[in-house]
């Protein structure tokens, strides 16, 4: 059985402020709220900040969660309200069909793989030289997109794969600098997305970061940028999207990326 977590988290507290600041952190403390977890397991978080005063922290777990501890150092344990909601997900996979349409969000790593980074690291840089030096074919470096325009379109040429679709905007037009993607040609069923001329789909970027942190405290160095998608979404095959809400979307999502949460479109019947 899944299972999905909304925690309260109260910025003002000093686990808070750490949790806030490093993906690694929070990866810690959601394991710590799942003692039956099995290393096979997939754990999805993300962290939505919308309102800074009163942020929370949504986690998609294969077990039941005890989120005391999250309560007890990040919250506000002793007031009123819902401080951690725990709902079976079963109801929300029962309604998923071919067609129906939701309201989503999703943060996510958008990343590429090239052979040739622009402004290669250090570490990126010797191992360049050490290929060139004996000769053999370098495996591809995964960078993060930078723009807006370049995570917009990562987002968008891969909803097949993941089991939906983005309808087109009803009203409002492409923002400045942005370029959605067309579906491939039926003569060119493999070539590459070109700009489509056409309304943008209903789907935005609502916030990205640049996220940098140590690894287990004194380890390697981990930076990668996120970006958070909101819109519409149709759903194109059911089995696909099921394993994309269950297991995440892209990668690092061991760092609060790749949990896709659903919500009724106005109007909508649940």
């Amino acid at each position: 059985m899944t299972y999905l977590s909304r925690i309260r988290i109260n910025p003002l507290r000093k686990d808070s402020r750490k949790l806030l600041s490093n993906p690694r952190a929070v990866h810690g403390t959601v394991m710590g709220g799942l003692p039956n977890h099995k290393p096979e397991d997939r754990v999805l978080w993300r962290m939505d900040p919308d309102n800074p005063h009163r942020p929370h922290l949504f986690v998609l777990s294969p077990t039941r969660p005890d989120w005391t501890h999250i309560i007890q150092d990040c919250g506000w344990p002793d007031a009123d309200g819902d401080h951690a909601a725990v709902r079976d997900y079963t109801p929300v996979l029962s309604q998923l069909a071919v067609g129906r349409e939701f309201a989503f969000r999703l943060t996510a790593n958008p990343v590429q793989n090239t052979a040739t980074p622009t402004k290669a690291t250090p570490a990126q840089a010797a191992r360049l030289a050490a290929h060139a030096e004996d000769g053999k074919r370098i495996r591809g470096f995964r960078m993060g997109h930078r723009t807006a325009a370049a995570q917009l379109d990562w987002f968008l040429t891969r909803t097949d794969r993941w089991g939906f679709g983005i309808p087109a905007t009803r009203s409002d037009p492409t923002a400045p600098g942005i370029h959605t993607p067309a579906p491939p040609t039926a003569s060119h069923p493999t070539s590459p997305p070109r700009p489509d001329p056409n309304p943008p789909y209903e789907v935005r970027i609502t916030a990205r970061h640049r996220h940098s942190f140590q690894k287990n405290g004194h380890g390697a160095h981990v930076v990668f940028r996120s970006a958070t998608f909101e819109g519409r979404l149709r759903i194109t095959d059911t089995d696909r999207f099921t394993t994309s809400l269950l297991t995440g979307l892209g990668p690092s999502r061991a760092y609060g990326c790749g949990l896709l949460t659903l919500a009724p479109l106005p109007g909508q019947q649940t």
